[in-house]
This record gives C-alpha cells, structure tokens and sequence, in this order.
C-alpha cells in the first residue's frame, strides 16, 4: 500500500494554526506573523506536504509533465542530457518542465516541491545526492523518478547512467599502463558536484594499486571553465614536477591544452593531459584530447522513453548501466 499524503489538515494540526492560514503560507498571500510563517513552513517540511497547484484543472492535462531537474546548463554536459530527454518525449504528449538547482542540494528540494505541486506524470532529476526531505518527497510521491548520471547510491525508482568512481580507476590505469607516474589533478568544487570526487577516488585507487600517489593536485575556486583549467594547470606545474595532469572535464582540459601552447609546453611529450566527457570541443582541437566519454544524450533519451514505456512506478529499483569509453586521443 501507499504510503499515505500528508494534507493540509494535517499541517494546520502540526503547526496549531488554521487551515486557512496554512493555505495563505502556502500561496503566499495575506498578512501573516513571521512567526507563524516559520512554524508552518517547519510542519511543511517536517511532513513533506506538497499542495496540489494542479487542482481545479484536468487530471490529464496535469499528468502531462514530466518534472526535470539538472544541476547546471554551464557547459554542453547538461544541455546534451535535456536534448536527449526531449528525444526520448518526441511523438508522446509530455512535456518537461525543467528547474536547475546549480548544484545546490536545499534548491533543488525547493525545485522538487514546486515541481510536485503541479502533480507531474514523473520526476527526472540527476545523481542520488539529495537532502533527507527531497528524498523522502521522491520515495512518497508514487510517480516514476529516474535518477541521472551516477550509478552509484541509493536509487528511489530508476537510475540511468554509470559509475564515475569506476570511471576515475580506469582513468588512473589507462594513464599507468602508458607509463605515466607522476601524475597531479586539476580539480573544483568537490562539495556541489559529487560525482567528480566519485572519479576522483577511483583515480587515487588505481594509482594506490601501483603503489603510487598524486604528485599534487590544485583546485579552481568556482566552476569549471576552459580559463580556469589554464590557471590551475599553471599553479600546479608552479609547484610540482609532473607527467601527467589529469583533469576534473574536458572544459578545464582544454584549458591546459591552450596553457601548454602558450607556455612552449610540448603535450604529450613533456606534459601529458586527460580530461573527461568527451566533448566535441576536446576533439576538436589540434591535437585531440584524451579523455573518457560518456553517453550524455543517450542517458536522457533511456531515461524518457523509460518514463513512456512504464508510466507506473514497479515495485523493484533498476539501474540502466549506460557506460563509457575511454578515448586514447593525441595527447597522453
């Protein structure tokens, strides 16, 4: 059985208020004590009471849509995941309705609430790092969730993509089978964007394994970019004598292919680079980069047609193992 919906009665009752003052919280109209509007937006959170902003309009014209959350539309990582998703909607009757939470777990539970309150048909949201209460939202929404990108954690429904610490270890032997031993990391923001210290892990594992460690690792304070991946190269061969740089994406990888260039470094030669997914930016520079690809487009497309194939949530969680391939490139 279900588990059972927490209403506003419900609220009312845990905060000791109205209903009718629930409901002003809620739409955010009416004159109401600060106070109150703390109190009851705890008892909304401690519930995990969604309103039902679709009521009063067609039931099928609410289950219409389909509930998108990504973390970041930055770079083409993301972009090419929606472009998938709308692949896999293509000739149905849903539309996604997409947040972005910029990596930021609290935005993304506030995404996901207003996201239920439209009683969407499913929930497509990326990774399996969510607060307690998005979790919870997700478990007890009953509508299918798909889970994008990492394979690796607790999934509610589906999980389609792959495992980026498994990724980050092969990263780390396809660098020691070619010789490569003092090996330094560029990286960012490991606390927004779980999945890059998922590889970055594996990374370190496989050097373990070869009785090795990083030689030095120095990390962009922000997001990932193509200027940021030239700075930190520059900061990191400042204070290291590396063979090998690898890189947290292809953005930042470029980055340090355009810093050799400019510094008189012969990649490859003197100074290894290894990035990760595949871009088409990557490979389109003189000498393309080494890197791991993933199937971006291919994972929201699965994950949608998921979505239409079976409507109704099953009973068992599944993961869709998408994979990757590592890209041998011209330069490591």
């Amino acid at each position: 059985m279900p588990p059972t919906k927490p209403t506003l009665t419900d609220v009312a009752r845990l905060a000791g208020v109205s209903e009718i003052t629930v409901s002003r919280v809620v739409r955010g109209k009416g004159p109401i004590a600060e106070e109150t509007r703390q109190r009851v937006r705890g008892a909304i959170e401690a519930l995990g009471y969604v309103p039902n902003r679709a009521a009063g309009t067609l039931a099928s014209s609410a289950s219409l849509f389909i509930g998108v959350i990504l973390p970041s539309m930055h770079n083409i990582v993301f972009p090419e995941v929606l472009r998938g998703i709308y692949e896999g909607l293509a000739g149905s009757p849903y539309q996604p309705l997409l947040g972005v939470s910029e990596y930021d777990r609290e935005k993304e539970q506030e995404i996901l609430s207003s996201l239920l309150a439209w009683q969407p048909m499913a929930i497509i949201t990326a990774g399996s790092d969510h607060t307690d209460v998005t979790r919870r939202l997700l478990r007890e929404s009953g509508v299918r969730v798909v889970e994008l990108m990492d394979t690796e954690g607790d999934p509610v429904d589906l999980v389609v993509g792959f495992s980026h610490r498994q990724a980050g270890y092969d990263s780390g032997r396809h660098l020691i089978a070619r010789g490569y031993r003092r090996i330094g990391y560029v990286g960012h923001d490991w606390v927004a964007d779980r999945r890059a210290r998922l590889r970055y892990e594996g990374l370190v594992a496989a050097l373990a394994e070869a009785g090795l460690t990083l030689a030095a690792e120095v990390h962009v304070d922000g997001p990932s970019s193509v200027t940021g991946g030239a700075e930190m190269l520059a900061r990191l061969l400042a204070g290291a004598d590396i063979d090998a740089a690898v890189f947290v994406n292809d953005d930042m990888a470029v980055g340090g292919y355009f810093h050799c260039l400019a510094a008189g470094i012969a990649v490859k030669e003197e100074l290894a680079l290894f990035g990760f997914n595949g871009l088409d930016i990557g490979q389109a520079i003189p000498m393309p980069l080494s890197t791991v690809r993933s199937n971006r487009f291919e994972i929201g497309r699965i994950a949608a047609g998921r979505i239409i194939a079976e409507p109704r949530r099953p009973a068992e969680t599944e993961v869709v193992n998408t994979g990757y391939e590592i890209i041998e490139g011209a330069t490591a």
